[in-house]
C-alpha cells in the first residue's frame, strides 16, 4: 500500500469537510468512510438549519452531495469500518480488516451516537416523529404534544427548547427525581407547558404502519401499570456515546470518552493525529460546527505535513 499523506476515519461532515480541504490542497487523502458512511445525517429527514439550503435538504441528500465534491477533489473512499490502528510508530496504520493503510497525518472524525431505548420501532421511526435532537427538530413540531425521555440536564434544557414550538412537553423518567442541576430542575418545574411522567419509561412508540410518531405504550415502573397516549413526537435526551473505543490506549479520551484536543485546535496528544466533529465535541453537536471542525483538522494537518517536510 502507497503511503498517504492525509488518511481520514470517518464520513460525517467532519471528515467530509476535512477531504474537501485536504483533497483541495492536493494532499490527496484517503476516507476509511465506514460500512454505514455518512453518519447521523443519514437518519435525518429534513435539515433546515445548515447554510445555504433555504428549502432545506435531506440529511442524505445533504451527505451525498458533500461526498461528491470530495470526489471531485480527488478524494479515495474505502466503504468499511476501520478496525485496528497504531499510532505509536510512523507511519501511522489504519486497518481495514487484513489490509492496512499507512499516513504520514491521520484525522479521527468517527462521531457519536445517541443512547436510545433500544425499541426495535427506533430504526423506522427516527427522524420522522422520532428525534435525539431538539435544536434539530423542534420547529418541525409547533402546537405538537411531545416527550422527552430522560431525567439529566440535556433533558430539561431540550424540553424547555421545545415549549417554544409544541403545546405541551411531557418528561418521562424512570425514576421520582431529577438528576439534573437545581437551576434546570428549577426552570422546567416553572414552565407552563412542562409536565412529568414519574417512575415511567415507553415500552413501544406507535404507529409504524403509519410510518411516524402517533403515540406511545407507557409501563408505571413502580405498579407494573400499562396505558396507551396519543402524542405527536417523541425526543430522545439520553445522552450521546462517542464513537472512540478503536483509540482507547493511545489518545486522549476525557471521562466520557470524547478525545481530548488542545484548545483552540484540533491537535490530540499524539503529534500529526488530529480530531474533530462529535467524536470531540459534546457541547454543540451541529452538523455545521462538525463541518467547521473538519475544515480546521485539515488545515491542522497540512501545516504540521509542512513543517514535516523542512
Amino acid at each position: 500500500m502507497p503511503l498517504r499523506n492525509v488518511l481520514i476515519v470517518g464520513s460525517g461532515p467532519a471528515g467530509l469537510t476535512a477531504s474537501i480541504y485536504a483533497s483541495r490542497a492536493r494532499l490527496e487523502p484517503l476516507v476509511i468512510e465506514g460500512a454505514s458512511r455518512g453518519g447521523q445525517l443519514m437518519t435525518t429527514t429534513e435539515v433546515e438549519n445548515y447554510p445555504g439550503f433555504p428549502e432545506g435538504i435531506l440529511g442524505p441528500d445533504l451527505m451525498d452531495m458533500t461526498r461528491k465534491q470530495a470526489e471531485r477533489f480527488g478524494t479515495e473512499f474505502i466503504t468499511q469500518d476501520a478496525t485496528e490502528v497504531d499510532f505509536r510508530a510512523r507511519p501511522f496504520r489504519v486497518c481495514v480488516g487484513r489490509d492496512c493503510y499507512e499516513a504520514k497525518a491521520v484525522i479521527v472524525s468517527t462521531g457519536a451516537r445517541s443512547r436510545t431505548l433500544g425499541l426495535p420501532e427506533e430504526s423506522v421511526l427516527m427522524g420522522r416523529g422520532l428525534s435525539t435532537c431538539a435544536t434539530c427538530d423542534g420547529a418541525f413540531f409547533r402546537n405538537a404534544r411531545l416527550m422527552v425521555v430522560g431525567g439529566g440536564d440535556s433533558a430539561m434544557e431540550e424540553s424547555t427548547f421545545l415549549t417554544r414550538f409544541a403545546s405541551s412537553v411531557q418528561i418521562v423518567h424512570r425514576r421520582d427525581k431529577l438528576r439534573a442541576s437545581a437551576i434546570m430542575q428549577e426552570r422546567a418545574f416553572k414552565n407552563p407547558k412542562i409536565s412529568f411522567l414519574w417512575n415511567s419509561t415507553i415500552e413501544a412508540i406507535r404507529d409504524l404502519t403509519k410510518n411516524k410518531v402517533t403515540g406511545v405504550r407507557l409501563k408505571n415502573l413502580q405498579t407494573g401499570e400499562v396505558t396507551e397516549q396519543a402524542i405527536d413526537g417523541v425526543f430522545y435526551a439520553l445522552g450521546h456515546i462517542p464513537n472512540t473505543d478503536l483509540f482507547r490506549g493511545q489518545l486522549d479520551l476525557d471521562a466520557a470518552g470524547y478525545l481530548v484536543t488542545r484548545p483552540g485546535a484540533t491537535a490530540t496528544n499524539i503529534p500529526g493525529v488530529f480530531a474533530a466533529g462529535d467524536c470531540v465535541d459534546h457541547v454543540y453537536r451541529q452538523a455545521v460546527t462538525a463541518a467547521g471542525m473538519g475544515c480546521m483538522a485539515a488545515l491542522d494537518a497540512q501545516r504540521y505535513l509542512e513543517a514535516q517536510a523542512h
